[in-house]
């Protein structure tokens, strides 16, 4: 498979997850809060490389693939450069390449893992735990009573069947990407530079 159609798969994997969340939210109204970015700043949020393969190839179309896979590997450190980038330009909190972003930044907040009884649970900060207490624990029970809520490891399969080992291993986030800009670099150096922006998911 060509990496615009792995793109445009995971594109679609990420479309799809938009519309679940969407619903998610309009019968359980846990909100964000605004200019936040405090999840974006641990400094052990993992990804795979898959994952932020559209956002690889959004650099290359760009014509900056190679001018920020530098800088990533000379400058990187555990906290997401996205968010640094953010920062640095006086966006404190936001994400840089908000449209581009890669699934644990999606999942976050408005998605479920299971638990070791197998009982869903809410993956969420503890801010909308403490801060939005009433509500997380009414929609954690509507969850038990049946409640749609988007499954992390259903959409991590997902990507998996696009390309198994792209998204078999998690690697430090910046490192993640790197290795997506690598790939895409790589794949188009002796090919023709695409020309056609792809529409990318909200």
């Amino acid at each position: 498979m060509s990496i615009a159609r792995k793109v445009r798969a995971v594109e679609k994997v990420y479309h799809q997850l938009e519309q679940e969340i969407t619903k998610f939210k309009e019968q359980a109204p846990l909100k964000c809060l605004a200019g936040c970015g405090t999840c974006c700043q641990k400094a052990d949020i993992e990804a795979t490389v898959l994952e932020f393969l559209p956002l690889a190839y959004h650099y290359l179309l760009e014509g900056r693939a190679t001018e920020v896979l530098e800088k990533l590997q000379q400058e990187s450190g555990p906290t997401c450069s996205l968010l640094k980038l953010a920062i640095s330009g006086g966006s404190s909190g936001l994400c840089s390449e908000y449209a581009y972003r890669g699934l644990i930044c999606r999942l976050f907040g408005y998605a479920a893992s299971r638990d070791k009884w197998g009982q869903l649970q809410l993956v969420t900060c503890n801010k909308i735990k403490e801060g939005q207490a009433a509500l997380y624990a009414e929609v954690q029970e509507r969850m038990k009573a049946g409640l749609e809520v988007p499954v992390m490891g259903r959409y991590y399969s997902r990507l998996s069947a696009i390309d198994p080992e792209l998204s078999r291993k998690f690697f430090p986030i910046n490192e993640a990407m790197e290795r997506a800009l690598e790939i895409v670099l790589h794949y188009f150096a002796y090919r023709p530079k695409p020309r056609r922006k792809l529409r990318m998911a909200g």
